[in-house]
Formats: C-alpha cells, sequence, structure tokens
C-alpha cells in the first residue's frame, strides 16, 4: 500500500517531467518525446520501405540482391548497433554534429525500413496472381499496375502489421538513453536519480506507462484486423 501511495506521489510531482520533460521552458521530452521518435522513424522509413518492398519482389535479380542483402543486413543488427553507428558515422558523413534525437531518428528509420519493408513484401506477394495477369492483359504497364492494383490492396491489408511496427518502434526508443535522449526512459533515470530511494516505484510506474501505450495500440490493431476481415467478407459477396 505505502509503494502504491509513493507512486501516485511520483506522478504528481514528476508527472509532468515524465510527460513533456523541460518543455516549455526547455527541449521538450519524456513520454512526447518517444512518441515523436516512433511516428517520425515509422514515417520516414515508410516511403524507403514501399520500395524496398517493391525491390524484394522484383524479377530483376540486380535489383533484388542488392535489397535483399541490406536488408538482412540490417535486420540482423540489433537496434542499439545501429544508434552507435548513427551517433559516430552520421557527422562524419555530413561534416557537423547532429543532435542525439536526429540520431534515433535516423538508427529508427533504418531499422524500421528493413524490418517493414519485408511486411510490405510479404503484402505484395499475397495479391492474388490473377489479379496481375489481368492488370497486365489489359495494356498496364509493371509499374502502373503495381500503383493502381497491387499496392493499395498490399498496404490496406498490412495496415495491422504497421501498426505493430509502431509498438515495436515504441519499446525501441527506450535505447535512445544509451545517449543521454531525454525520451521517457531517460525521463525515468533522471527521477529517479532525484529521488535515490524509489527505484522500484520509478521503474514499475515507467514499465506501466509502456504497458498501457503498447496495449492500447494492440487494440487498435485488434480493431484494423476486424475491419479488414469484415471489408473482405463484403467484397466476396
Amino acid at each position: 500500500m505505502h509503494a502504491i501511495l509513493d507512486i501516485f506521489d511520483i506522478l504528481r510531482t514528476y508527472g509532468l517531467q515524465l510527460l513533456i520533460g523541460e518543455f516549455p521552458h526547455g527541449p521538450l521530452g519524456g513520454l512526447s518525446l518517444t512518441l515523436i521518435l516512433a511516428v517520425t522513424g515509422l514515417v520516414c522509413a515508410f516511403p524507403l520501405a514501399v520500395l524496398f518492398g517493391i525491390a524484394r519482389t522484383s524479377t530483376v535479380r540486380w535489383v533484388a540482391w542488392p535489397a535483399g542483402a541490406i536488408v538482412h543486413t540490417l535486420r540482423g543488427l540489433p537496434v542499439l548497433m545501429l544508434i552507435f553507428w548513427a551517433y559516430f558515422i552520421v557527422p562524419l558523413l555530413t561534416g557537423k554534429s547532429i543532435s542525439g534525437t536526429t540520431t534515433v531518428i535516423c538508427a529508427l528509420v533504418a531499422y524500421e525500413t528493413a524490418f517493414l519493408g519485408e511486411v510490405i513484401k510479404a503484402g505484395i506477394q499475397a495479391i492474388p496472381q490473377g489479379q496481375v495477369e489481368a492488370s497486365r492483359s489489359l495494356g498496364m504497364s509493371y509499374f502502373t499496375t503495381l500503383r493502381e492494383v497491387v499496392l493499395p490492396q498490399a498496404l490496406f491489408n498490412m495496415i495491422p502489421s504497421i501498426l505493430n511496427q509502431l509498438i515495436s518502434l515504441i519499446k525501441n526508443t527506450s535505447l535512445a538513453y544509451i545517449i543521454s535522449v531525454n525520451e521517457l526512459t531517460y525521463a525515468a533515470y533522471q527521477v529517479n536519480a532525484q529521488l535515490l530511494t524509489k527505484p522500484f516505484q520509478v521503474y514499475f510506474l515507467l514499465a506501466m506507462t509502456y504497458f498501457v501505450l503498447c496495449y492500447l495500440l494492440s487494440s487498435l490493431v485488434g480493431l484494423a484486423e476486424r475491419r479488414i476481415k469484415l471489408k473482405r467478407q463484403f467484397r466476396s459477396l
């Protein structure tokens, strides 16, 4: 009971710090920055993932093989390693120092491009080949068939998987803590450093925040799956 009261006391005292960091008197942080990192990573990676998904399904070897090599390399590396690489390599390539937030976004985009590209590849391959052949027989080019027939259906069917990737990204943003980006985990670390005597309460609150957020998004995934299933059934009538 005392631990529960401590958690409410931490929320009352440090809740705003966990939610928005030092904003508006300083940089945005906490849960708000966690969501910004995850959503920005997904949005920026999406067009690249579409290109990689198309390349992975191409029958042209010099297109499919390099795309496959890049995807498998990125998928085989831990996100933490990508963050370290972005932290040290991007400044070398650009000649300028970049913020920790930008570093994490670059790493998450690379990570998400590989995983989401495979999701889109699976969505493209799931489209019945008869639809592709029918489109080509009507005189549509390869790219027109992709744009008008294949991709709209594939991306619609992949909405639940894309949302699952957002959940994965939200959890992976916690690794930004290692380079002192003030997202939710680092904000909790700062709160714990101020309190010193209540690590269980602070990190339990952190865990529950991630759980509730991911659970809500998982519920949204379930809703999207049901809507897609109903639409498929309606089309089959």
